[in-house]
């Protein structure tokens, strides 16, 4: 069976579609699977064993309806048994229906899907596995695909590194004088994706003192993107001294890097996004600050997750959840991360550390 699984555009929503074609090959060793991805989301796959191929859908192709075209004649020419389309777009869905497969599964959410969709799956919004709503709805993606065998709901995003990679981080971060072998490093997810995603800077340096105070043998490595470095620069002048001492002014020059980089970290702290999904998967302790307009339900951790930690608005101020309307709260969440005080957080951020820094 040849499968096509469509995930564009985000690095972590990338990363975390890569579990089907895990749960596919669970009961399915012998299906050949193909992931449509953004050219630059390939870092969060590399040498992924449950990948044969990657289709790369690049910005000319989304820009151009020539070479859209072309590449919808390509995608036919394949000849896919089935298609799971979990992006979920307009030009994922028009890619599933042009691929000509007899199976062709989306998220029964658009009114497209009535006509392009031979499968609709319902998305849920409660828990009904003990694990992330992005998990337990994508796997639900494959009940057409593997009928009566079982999905195993248990499977978590992994990413893969070579030993040359890890050689590779180690020679550079040495002659930068970071001994990644010796010290203990913390990644710190400084900034979201996005403002409506992102602590507010003053509290994140409040957070980080925080750390400093009660942990100085420890050290800080940052990741965010160069774009965002004036904010960086702002967090940076809210710390005290000694705070700033424990900060490395290392940054990896690419996405392969900081992950390779990553893995050498004791844990991934910070605002909740793709570094944190990057961390889970190097199976490395997370400490998730998440935005209130996010449900944590979404890609918060388990209860029974003792590894992962997540910390919501909600957790300390429910009834300000009441009457919860996501895009109303999006567009106050500004407002709202005021109510989310470093003095609510600070406790459970201590304790976390305490267990998983040595």
């Amino acid at each position: 069976m040849k499968i096509l699984v469509i995930q564009q555009k985000m690095i972590g929503d990338v990363l975390t579609s890569s579990i089907l074609c895990e749960a596919i090959k669970q009961q399915n060793p012998s299906a050949e699977l193909h992931y449509l991805i953004n050219n630059h989301t390939i870092p969060v796959v590399e040498h992924n064993p449950f990948i044969d191929k990657l289709v790369l859908f690049t910005p000319e192709i989304e820009k151009s309806k020539l070479k859209f075209f072309n590449f919808l004649k390509k995608i036919k020419r394949e000849k896919y048994d089935a298609v799971i389309d979990i992006y979920g777009k307009l030009s994922s869905a028009l890619i599933t229906a042009f691929s000509g497969a007899k199976i062709k599964v989306g998220y029964q959410k658009k009114k497209y899907a009535r006509f392009l969709y031979s499968h609709k799956i319902a998305i849920q919004l409660n828990r009904n596995q003990s694990v992330a709503l992005a998990y337990e709805n994508r796997l639900n993606l494959l009940k057409p695909i593997l009928g009566e065998k079982e999905i195993d709901y248990k499977i978590q995003p992994k990413i893969y590194i070579t030993k040359s990679e890890k050689e590779e981080i180690l020679s550079i971060t040495e002659n930068k004088n970071i001994d990644l072998k010796h010290n203990s490093y913390i990644m710190i997810n400084v900034l979201g994706s996005e403002p409506s995603k992102t602590y507010p800077l003053k509290n994140m340096a409040a957070l980080l003192d925080e750390i400093a105070e009660n942990f100085p043998d420890l050290h800080f490595l940052f990741n965010y993107i160069p774009k965002q470095k004036k904010d960086v620069e702002k967090i940076l002048s809210y710390c005290k001294t000694e705070t700033k001492n424990q900060i490395s002014p290392f940054y990896a020059p690419s996405l392969r890097q900081f992950i390779v980089l990553t893995s050498f970290c004791k844990m991934v702290i910070g605002n909740e996004g793709g570094a944190i999904n990057m961390g889970k998967a190097l199976n490395l302790p997370t400490f998730a600050i998440f935005s209130p307009w996010i449900r944590k339900e979404t890609w918060g951790a388990a209860q029974k997750d003792s590894i992962n930690k997540t910390v919501h608005l909600k957790d300390f101020k429910p009834n300000l959840f009441k009457n919860y309307d996501q895009k109303v709260f999006k567009k106050n969440s500004l407002e709202l991360y005021k109510a989310f005080k470093p003095e609510l957080i600070k406790l459970n951020l201590i304790a976390f550390i305490k267990k998983n820094k040595s």
